[in-house]
């Protein structure tokens, strides 16, 4: 979260951007997350980004985004939305850049 602006921002030739304060990450045992699947569930981010993104249009790129959070984004706000998923293993790439870069600029 906060990192970000202090590691990786500079690396991109970023300036500090403001940054969405989810809270706490849930323990594995907190009841929001099922015995069975818990990662089938609604990504603990996903509420606070789609309550500070207010209507407009956000971009979401994250390791963990599933169809749960896509349905819940689609139902939940009136604006754009890109949640983008990266495969953890390699983390964010040219490609998934070209995503991002193609969703900015569509109409």
């Amino acid at each position: 979260m906060e990192d970000a602006n202090e590691v990786i921002a500079p690396l991109l030739g970023l300036p500090t951007l403001p940054v969405v304060d989810m809270g706490e990450l849930p323990e594995i045992d907190d009841p929001v997350f099922s015995e069975d699947d818990w990662t089938a569930k609604l990504h603990w981010k996903t509420r606070a980004l789609v309550e500070t993104a207010a209507g407009r249009p956000f971009v979401w790129v994250d390791d963990e985004i599933t169809e749960v959070d896509r349905s819940w984004v689609a139902a939940h706000h009136p604006g754009r939305a890109l949640l983008h998923r990266v495969a953890s293993d390699s983390g964010l790439t040219d490609a998934d850049l070209v995503v991002v870069e193609e969703w900015l600029q569509a109409p």
